[in-house]
């Protein structure tokens, strides 16, 4: 029988809105001395259920997993996939069944699990061709993996050989658990590190790249850069494997420059562009600071990317972030050659929507340049939004003309 966690009086009513968390300053006590990554029951009180979830150490005291008093076991995790798997195909078609190897826009790299998005908070399922990595945010999602891992091979049987769990560094920092990387299911050597996505190839580095090896919620931002780089010189700012510069080769680019501080990405970045246009000239890759080549390069871009990484991971950072933000926008309006294309994205939670257009608002008027917003950019649809948990938006973009 799980323990109980009793909440504070009036401290229940996020959860009757079915906000997936539980903050610590709203437990009033708890039964016993449940260990980090339990599964806990949620009452008010008076003792009345409300929900159940994985208690962890932080300001985030425990994460929801069901507002129904059920046991996790197997086929909860099951149930839960299950819905997130039908989700994708409703997304892909009949591509994740049956692909069309022929078809010049086939994808076989996607999302999963969406954390709070598919009610499983603290967890991230990628798949990339036949092979599931499986994220862990949280230390009771770590103590499941093997159930998990059993779980989801029975889903996606006939369509995934390995499973790579990869938690090593995304564990809570008070977290006692060691997250560990390595094969549930499989192993490298039946392991094809190459997947597709709208007909691209390219490398993923799931064993010692950031996330999961690639950032796949960038999928649709990259097929409308595609759009764009027609005869364009293009600049990829934080360009980590090449996902934008692959991209906007096929596009027609007249040349691309991929920049990355590091030198790993550079050269996935190289073998990416590589594996879809063999002894392409038009390619150029730098493993330099994003903000010292900018200072140093000309003003011969008409394209421009930026995709920096999450510059705030808590409020306490977001002052600097939006600081980061406004200087390297303000560098590239100071340096983009008029009628210009500008990409630039903030994927940190902390910082909301309003927030990014401020701060790139801010760095506009500094450059004395008129600017056109052209899209407004978020995530996929295979990293879905709970409607309850609108935190889970955390992918802002704006595509600017610049005159």
């Amino acid at each position: 029988m799980y323990k109980n966690v009793y909440l504070k009086k009036g401290k229940e009513e996020s959860l009757g809105r079915f906000h997936p968390w539980v903050f610590s300053g709203a437990i009033h006590h708890i039964d016993g001395q449940p260990q980090e990554g339990d599964v806990i029951r949620i009452v008010n009180i008076d003792g009345r259920f409300l929900a159940v979830g994985h208690i962890q150490i932080g300001s985030i005291a425990v994460r929801i997993l069901s507002f129904e008093d059920v046991i996790i076991d197997k086929a909860f995790w099951k149930e839960r996939i299950s819905a997130a798997y039908n989700v994708r195909k409703s997304i892909f078609c009949s591509q994740l069944t049956a692909p069309n190897k022929e078809s010049k826009r086939l994808t076989n790299a996607y999302r999963l699990i969406h954390g709070e998005g598919d009610g499983l908070p603290g967890l991230i399922i990628d798949v990339y061709n036949r092979t599931a990595v499986m994220q862990a945010h949280s230390v009771g999602m770590h103590v499941s993996r093997r159930e998990i891992a059993d779980a989801l091979a029975e889903v996606l049987n006939g369509t995934i050989d390995n499973i790579y769990y990869k938690s090593e560094n995304t564990l809570a920092y008070k977290a006692s658990e060691d997250g560990g990387n390595g094969f549930l299911k499989g192993s490298l050597a039946t392991a094809d590190d190459i997947a597709t996505e709208n007909g691209l190839r390219f490398h993923v580095d799931w064993l010692g790249g950031q996330k999961t090896g690639f950032f796949v919620d960038q999928r649709e931002n990259r097929a409308l850069l595609e759009h764009y780089s027609q005869n364009r010189k293009v600049l990829n700012m934080f360009c980590y494997t090449g996902g934008f510069s692959f991209y906007a080769m096929r596009g027609g680019a007249e040349l691309v420059h991929s920049v990355d501080s590091s030198s790993r990405a550079i050269d996935i970045t190289r073998a990416n562009v590589e594996l879809n246009f063999p002894g392409d000239t038009r390619h150029e890759a730098f493993a330099e600071d994003a903000f010292k080549y900018l200072e140093r390069m000309g003003d011969q871009y008409d394209l421009i990317i930026l995709d920096p990484p999450a510059f705030a991971k808590h409020k306490d950072a977001l002052r600097n972030a939006l600081m980061g933000y406004r200087k390297l926008n303000a560098k590239a309006f100071e340096k983009i050659r008029p009628g210009g294309i500008l990409f630039t994205f903030s994927c940190s939670q902390v910082v909301t929507k309003d927030n990014f257009r401020t701060a790139v608002f801010t760095a506009a008027a500094m450059s004395g340049r008129r600017v056109r917003i052209l899209h407004q950019l978020t995530q996929p649809a295979d990293h879905p939004v709970s409607i309850y948990h609108p935190e889970g938006e955390y992918l802002k973009g704006l595509v600017l003309y610049v005159e």
